[in-house]
């Protein structure tokens, strides 16, 4: 159930774990631009307050392909990474005016979902599936070459998102295996995993798992905390460890689930106690009522936003240096919150899968046909 409305055998199918960079308020209108070019579609948004930089708009830039990025990276204004189908990871060094194909050779049936950078040079992806397509591979020099320092040879697991906490220790996570989670660690930034033992993790319910969508299933803010977000079972859950995945618990959210394609698809969280969580029915013919859900003691609680994103929402990033502000995106658009996720406003009509925002003043995004945006901090 992890792939986006595939069955179990047959999965189409998620981010980095990074935690999500805090950001400040979108005040400026957002127009989705094709190669630089912004399409007229002006929105209007409340007043920045004074001296605070606000994004401007999203500029699409020309990428030459037409894979689906739902693995996004962004390190800095200049420097980003995309994973997506046909096993394609694109990079850029220069802001998006141009994108390096540095896809891992013979990687062309993968589908990678996730992708962690940790500078221009060093990145960790993530491809997904049943059985042996579920992988992992790493590189030190930009994509010259990759090392591939993981291949699932179980099965029953099914790999969806990874994330980490530093440039040494990270995670991944499949689908349950006998009932429960299961959990792959990393000490050394990616070049070995083990499996982690599942005592501390309870039981998944009954058709719960884990969606590749966004690469946000797995998310971490912090040196030990890291959530998992759940859908297809009876409730949509968010599991929390404090512990880098040794022990779990898991909350009820308030984002429905109840079928193979409904629950929690996204996560961000500003520090270890302030989260946002994202999602609904990928189905296009379906409404997603309480798309989006708030914690603010890491997890425990979840409170439904009081006005939610309009429609179903896979990817979500808080916006640099601030406390309040962050952004959902989804096939049918991008919305702003401005108040910690408690209201939402439709800013933009482009179709994204995930987003991502960085210390130096840029939020990235991307998804279907070869789709990556960038819109930069000003002071207006």
């Amino acid at each position: 159930m992890t792939s986006m409305g595939k069955t179990r055998t047959t999965r189409e199918t998620s981010r980095t774990g990074r935690a999500r960079r805090p950001g400040r308020v979108w005040a400026a209108g957002l127009a989705a631009g094709l190669a630089g070019a912004a399409l007229a579609t002006a929105v209007t948004a409340a007043p920045a307050a004074a001296g605070e930089r606000v994004p401007g708009e999203w500029r699409l830039t020309a990428t030459g392909t037409d894979a689906r990025f739902r693995g996004l990276a962004a390190v800095s204004r200049s420097v980003a990474w995309v994973a997506g189908s046909k096993g394609t990871v694109l990079r850029t060094t220069d802001g998006g005016k141009s994108w390096r194909n540095v896809s891992p050779a013979g990687a062309g049936e993968l589908e990678f979902r996730d992708v962690e950078a940790f500078d221009a040079r060093r990145a960790v992806v993530l491809a997904i599936g049943e059985g042996e397509a579920s992988r992992v591979y790493r590189t030190e020099d930009g994509g010259e070459t990759w090392t591939e320092s993981f291949r699932n040879t179980d099965p029953r697991a099914f790999y969806d998102c990874m994330t980490f906490f530093d440039r040494r220790h990270g995670l991944a996570m499949s689908d349950p295996v006998d009932g429960r989670y299961r959990i792959l660690s990393t000490r050394d930034g990616g070049r070995s995993w083990e499996v982690l033992p599942d005592d501390g993790m309870p039981d998944a319910l009954p058709g719960e798992a884990g969606f590749a969508a966004s690469g946000q299933c797995l998310v971490s803010a912090g040196p030990r905390d890291v959530w998992l977000a759940t859908g297809g079972g009876a409730t949509g859950r968010v599991l929390h460890s404090a512990d880098r995945g040794l022990t779990w618990t898991a909350t009820e959210t308030t984002i429905p689930a109840g079928e193979g394609a409904k629950g929690v698809f996204g996560l961000a969280f500003r520090d270890r106690r302030h989260g946002i969580a994202v999602g609904g029915d990928y189905r296009k013919d379906q409404p997603s009522p309480r798309a989006a859900a708030v914690t603010g003691d890491a997890g425990r609680a979840w409170t439904a936003s009081a006005t939610p994103p309009p429609a179903y929402r896979s990817g979500v990033a808080w916006l640099p240096h601030t406390r309040s502000s962050a952004l959902a995106v989804g096939p049918t658009g991008t919305d702003l919150t401005t108040d910690g996720g408690r209201t939402w406003r439709t800013v933009d009509a482009g179709s994204y899968d995930t987003v991502d925002c960085t210390l130096d003043g840029a939020c990235w995004a991307s998804g279907e046909k070869g789709r990556i945006a960038r819109a930069l901090l000003r002071t207006p």
